[in-house]
């Protein structure tokens, strides 16, 4: 188990000399604490799995440092890091039994039988896959393997951290929130520090204590689901995170208001000192916006349908050639198909060139 610390680490496949805009992995800093449950979230393609094989070693960075503990491991090989790394497909052994896939990464080692039937057990017993031990690795269903692949990088109880690389793609939504159940149990119980790469932001937010948001190659954000709710730091961060995503508007801000379309919007802080030629825009959650009646003084939008989710309605309206999304109150309709926008203002955020503006009390 270790601490993680990167330093100034970016990676090229082009090479060092490169464009630093054409690297995979943009330049991060950024420490993983020990026995911390993270999450890499992010599109395909924005450097998640990179950034996971440059911890692994698979991938020597282009530049810049991994510490674990203070120890600067960049030039080891995986096996000198002690990393155990579970991929998005699971490798069975099928000639050996569930206990003896379970065993091959300790018995390598050379570590004593007797220790290696009661680690077995223990990670047998977690996983629920006790009654298989003695069973040959056949005709196994898919999430059974997965366990199986799950559970050889759990045995070893002296990894410095284990990888997760979308570990749960092939296995049905039902069975997922199993797996997932099981992977924060085992967490809680192992102690161990653990990172998840996954598109899905439903298994990063219930599976991590910290979600780290990457896009176009670089970390936009790294925080708890609540905070990458309440206040994304980076407009992608809002629009990637929540169902319906965050709407972003292009606006005119000065102190206390924000003008779109030519309607005033309160705002909760005072932007007086934004950056000079800057796109400005703000964002705001579908949740903390409310189609009411069309009314003066307030943002009239067209209605273009209405979703309705049990639990919460939300009206999807056109403002121009913008589309937002916005809670619709329970028997709301209108008779021409237009509404007026009613914002929370303590919910409005301020974006330029993207990057959240904090703004004054």
């Amino acid at each position: 188990m270790a601490r993680i610390d990167l330093v100034d680490l970016a990676h090229s496949y082009g090479g060092n000399n490169a464009p630093q805009e054409s690297f995979a992995l943009k330049p991060v800093t950024m420490t993983w604490r020990q026995g911390g449950a993270y999450a890499l979230l992010g599109p395909s393609g924005c450097g998640k799995t990179t950034l996971l094989n440059v911890i692994s070693g698979i991938i020597t960075p282009s530049r810049g440092q991994i510490l674990f503990d203070g120890k600067d491991i960049t030039p080891l090989s995986t096996q000198k890091r002690n990393i155990a790394q579970v991929f998005q497909f699971p490798v069975i052994y099928d000639t050996m039994t569930v206990g003896q896939n379970l065993a091959f990464p300790l018995k390598n080692r050379g570590v004593p039988k007797a220790e290696i039937d009661k680690r077995v057990a223990e990670i047998g017993r977690v996983l629920d896959l006790e009654p298989y031990l003695n069973r040959k690795a056949t005709r196994l269903t898919a999430d059974a393997k997965q366990k199986i692949s799950l559970g050889r990088g759990l045995v070893r109880s002296d990894v410095a951290a284990v990888l997760f690389d979308e570990p749960l793609t092939v296995i049905d939504p039902e069975l997922k929130w199993q797996l997932r159940s099981k992977l924060k149990a085992l967490h809680r119980e192992l102690d161990l520090t653990m990172i998840y790469v996954t598109h899905d932001q439903t298994e990063a937010l219930t599976f991590a204590d910290t979600v780290v948001v990457m896009h176009d190659g670089r970390v936009v954000q790294s925080g708890t689901p609540a905070e990458l709710f309440d206040k994304p730091a980076h407009t992608f961060v809002g629009y990637f995170i929540g169902s319906p995503g965050m709407n972003i508007l292009p606006a005119e801000v000065q102190g206390r208001e924000a003008k779109v379309g030519g309607h005033v919007i309160a705002l909760n802080r005072a932007y007086d000192n934004l950056p000079a030629g800057a796109k400005i825009e703000i964002g705001v959650r579908p949740e903390f916006v409310e189609v009411v009646g069309p009314a003066p003084g307030l943002l009239t939008a067209r209605i273009e349908r209405i979703d309705d989710l049990g639990r919460i309605r939300f009206a999807r309206v056109r403002v121009g050639d913008a589309k937002l999304a916005a809670r619709a109150p329970a028997g709301f309709t209108s008779a021409d198909g237009t509404a007026g926008l009613k914002f929370d203002p303590s919910h409005v955020h301020v974006y330029a060139d993207s990057l959240l503006v904090e703004g004054a009390a």
